[in-house]
């Protein structure tokens, strides 16, 4: 009887910290463990729809910028002059 009443309480604690553990994973509800150990959420993410992607101009060569200068594709120089049909920078 003894033996019988030990090995059922060696089960049923094995059973209850086995539950414990498995259950949260120490992430939370809702979130799981990845292989590398980092707390992910069970589902994706729902897709995003289309949406509109907004790209700013670009410098344009030639174009004065108010606290920069002028812009000639390589840098910003503050003076420029009509040099042979080209504009020389300075």
């Amino acid at each position: 009887m003894k033996k019988l009443l030990t090995s059922v309480c060696a089960l049923g604690l094995l059973c209850g910290t086995a539950a414990a553990a498995s259950a949260a994973q120490g992430c939370g509800p809702g979130w799981h463990r990845d292989p590398y150990g980092h707390c992910r959420p069970n589902r994706p993410p729902p897709p995003r729809g289309p949406g509109v992607v907004v790209v700013p101009p670009g410098l344009v060569i030639g174009h004065y910028y108010n606290g920069h200068g002028y812009w000639d594709g390589h840098r910003y120089w503050r003076h420029r002059r009509w040099h042979h049909n080209g504009w020389a920078y300075y």
